[in-house]
């Protein structure tokens, strides 16, 4: 099959000039350029001109669990022969990761190649904006813009209640769409479907947050099975087991993932930032330029809660997710366990000095 029509048969896939041009050695190599719908057990399904052909990651799965082939990578695949090999992956455009539950610490992609990260939030139940944020901070830190979409939107028929509801969220979310979606009326659905049509998005969430009925609702069709969440907590049995590539038939590209229990951030200190842009905009306005945001003097942070314009509940879940993240890169990184080792000598240095000092002020009065 020739160049135009690999390029043709894989555009809706997202295929383009730039990863034609990525894949050139191994087009003269006689490879076929593919993507990757689903991974399980070392194998991969992968959708290719000449259709899905089921592949062995054998070649390109090292012990890094950052490096093996995932759903959304562009891979080089054999043409033949049983089994079926991929030789390579394509430098990722984005990678989404979090930290794995194991005590190694270690990265997790979950998806690669993403150009939207849908995080979806049942309002079934009561929200958690620390769980938004979480989801939010990977989603910036893996180079894809966020959306957060609220589904299940029906269950709350007041557009007072909806309205404050989606105003918390985007408090929490500065710079990211909050879309309300019911897939049961379609309502908010037409906004969701001009979001994913532009490239491939990964739909991300807690079991029972409606991931699966939004990927049929965009679908047009009942693709994925849906199961019903317990009324007690909103949750539901994982109705996705895999992470699926599927292609949507108003254009774009959609990957389904499993209900996700544990989001632990992975080296993620950038989309934390981004998270929390108002606080960082205001830490460039303390006295100190490292500043704590605890009980210093002149601290911009400190008077933004006083006043009102900061909410004490964002202060509190920005510092869990930096302490969290620097945990975990210290955990990989010798040098900055000695920095922050250091840096909590220096800081408990100071602290007796000025018990110290007051001490002494209080003898000498």
């Amino acid at each position: 099959m020739n160049s135009t029509s690999a390029f043709s048969a894989l555009a809706p896939y997202g295929w383009d000039e730039g990863w034609a041009e990525a894949f050139t050695p191994y087009d003269a190599d006689g490879l076929l350029p593919g993507r990757v719908v689903r991974v399980d057990r070392g194998q991969c399904d992968v959708v290719t001109a000449d259709g899905i052909l089921r592949a062995d990651t054998a070649f390109v799965t090292p012990h890094d669990p950052m490096r093996v082939v995932c759903t959304g990578d562009w891979v080089a695949v054999e043409p033949g022969g049983s089994p079926r090999y991929v030789r390579a992956y394509l430098p990722r455009r984005t990678a989404f990761v979090r930290s794995t539950s194991s005590k190694r610490s270690e990265g997790q992609i979950l998806a690669a190649n993403v150009d939207h990260a849908i995080v979806a939030v049942s309002l079934a139940v009561e929200l958690d904006l620390g769980r938004v944020e979480r989801f939010l901070a990977l989603a910036w830190e893996s180079g894809a813009q966020p959306v957060v979409v609220l589904s299940k939107a029906d269950l709350v028929p007041d557009a007072v209640t909806l309205s404050h509801l989606v105003q918390d969220v985007q408090t929490s979310a500065p710079g990211v769409p909050v879309v309300p979606v019911s897939s049961v009326d379609g309502d908010g659905l037409d906004v969701l479907a001009a979001i994913v049509g532009g490239g491939t998005s990964v739909l991300l969430g807690q079991s029972g947050a409606g991931k699966s009925t939004l990927a049929n609702a965009l679908l047009g069709e009942d693709v994925m099975t849906v199961q019903a969440t317990r009324d007690a907590d909103g949750k539901g049995r994982h109705t996705t087991t895999t992470r699926n590539l599927l292609a949507l038939p108003g254009g774009g590209v959609l990957i389904d993932t499993p209900g996700l229990r544990g989001v632990g951030l992975w080296d993620a200190e950038t989309g934390v930032g981004q998270v929390f842009s108002e606080i960082e905009e205001l830490a460039e306005r303390c006295r100190f330029h490292d500043c704590a945001h605890e009980a210093e003097p002149g601290c911009a942070v400190l008077a933004a809660i006083e006043t009102g314009e900061l909410p004490e509940r964002r202060l509190d879940s920005y510092r869990k997710l930096l302490r969290e993240n620097q945990r975990i890169v210290a955990k990989t990184d010798a040098r900055l366990r000695a920095e922050i080792r250091k840096d909590w000598k220096r800081k408990g240095a100071m602290g007796r000095a000025a018990m110290e000092a007051k001490r002494g002020s209080h003898w000498r009065s």
